[in-house]
């Protein structure tokens, strides 16, 4: 019975958190797909999306991807992502206050996001160019 009960547990985890990074992975491509650097250096907006999430989890909370910090966070950054559009961005500003814990978490997050962005963005484009040079 206690086996049965961890391995329903278990799949539940799985499961939540996967729906949650799928969620933050659609905003990224979303913004990718939008992003004019992107366009004019014809990179893959999936792989940049790809980049990114992968990139940024690394820093977020939890100690492991299934980790239920790491599934408020991955919330978190996916609200993070929809400031720009919001109709009120007070209210969606602290409600990320309510879910990072702190403003200045908030910041950290927002760096870690942008910090992510920059590099994927510099090694597909070195990448990009790497290929274009050798052909």
């Amino acid at each position: 019975m206690k086996k049965t009960s961890v391995l329903l547990l278990s799949v539940f985890l799985l499961t939540a958190c996967s729906q949650e990074k799928q969620a933050y992975y659609q905003a990224v491509l979303e913004q990718m797909q939008n992003d004019p650097d992107i366009k004019d250096y014809r990179l893959n907006p999936a792989a940049m999306a790809d980049c990114i999430v992968d990139l940024s989890s690394s820093e977020m909370d939890g100690f492991f991807p299934f980790d239920p910090k790491r599934r408020a966070a991955y919330a978190g950054y996916t609200k993070l992502l929809s400031l720009k559009q919001a109709k009120e961005p007070q209210s969606v500003l602290a409600e990320l206050r309510q879910i990072f814990g702190s403003g200045q978490n908030v910041a950290r997050a927002q760096q870690n996001y942008s910090e992510s962005v920059m590099r994927c963005l510099q090694g597909l484009v070195s990448k990009v160019e790497g290929e274009t040079i050798v052909e």
